[in-house]
């Protein structure tokens, strides 16, 4: 049976490494991002989109596009998110919603559009890319932390409500990862050395396997949760990936 997948943020990062592990798993994917994929570097059975997730009227547009080609999607994976690091007393109402506009109002709008083609192939999945700040976080992260939070909530009220559509509704929440996003982030000064090298081996030493993640690990856990034969009794379930950071204690 052929099986659709739609990615969201899908062009570079995690979001690319989803793609290509659908892909590699016998899947054709809708690859969607606000930025453009390089023609030369689509992989066969990937069907790249320009759409930006926080503007409702282009995913609607798009979806219909989507419909039009594959009446039936598979797996959704809401990946797409953008970060803002800054102290939230010098974060703006403007910045604050154009987070929240990505990150937040986004996988609501998309998985909303997609509700019909998803219950059309029942069983199907939705997974949210949520993050660790959902759970912990630091400084001079709010906006994302309280983003991710809130994905985090979605996620198990989509569980609830869609379960009896044949819809499982799951997120991951990546620590670390070596990505363009987190090696912005560092700028916000949470780890000491002064070089982006040395601040990701700062992290690897906090971590508890020693090392941050990859893209591609990430993007194992969250085809586990969209593989019904692998997840098909996991609904409502935050999954944490992040090298074990989590779980030892500050004080320690």
């Amino acid at each position: 049976m052929e099986r659709w997948a739609l990615v969201t943020g899908a062009a570079r990062g995690i979001g690319r490494a989803i793609v290509e592990r659908f892909r590699l798993a016998g899947w054709r994917v809708w690859a969607w991002d606000v930025q453009p994929m390089a023609d030369a570097a689509v992989p066969e059975g990937v069907f790249p989109m320009q759409v930006d997730v926080a503007d409702a009227a282009a995913v609607d547009a798009a979806m219909r596009a989507v419909q039009a080609r594959s009446p039936r999607l598979h797996a959704l994976v809401n990946n797409a998110a953008v970060q803002l690091t800054k102290p939230l007393v010098e974060t703006i109402p403007e910045e604050w919603d154009a987070l929240m506009a990505v990150n937040l109002r986004g996988p609501f709008v998309v998985s909303r559009a997609a509700f019909p083609l998803l219950r059309e192939a029942a069983p199907a999945a939705v997974v949210h890319v949520a993050s660790v700040h959902a759970l912990a976080t630091s400084a001079h992260i709010a906006a994302y932390a309280a983003s991710k939070g809130g994905l985090l909530a979605l996620t198990r009220a989509m569980a609830i409500e869609w379960a009896p559509f044949g819809i499982r509704v799951n997120a991951v929440l990546p620590g670390a990862v070596d990505t363009a996003m987190l090696r912005a982030g560092l700028g916000r000064g949470h780890v000491a050395p002064a070089t982006v090298e040395a601040q990701l081996a700062e992290l690897a030493r906090r971590t508890v396997i020693g090392r941050v993640g990859r893209p591609e690990e990430i993007a194992a856990a969250v085809y586990f949760l969209a593989d019904p034969e692998q997840s098909s009794f996991m609904t409502g379930h935050g999954l944490v990936v992040d090298g074990g950071a989590t779980i030892r204690l500050s004080t320690e």
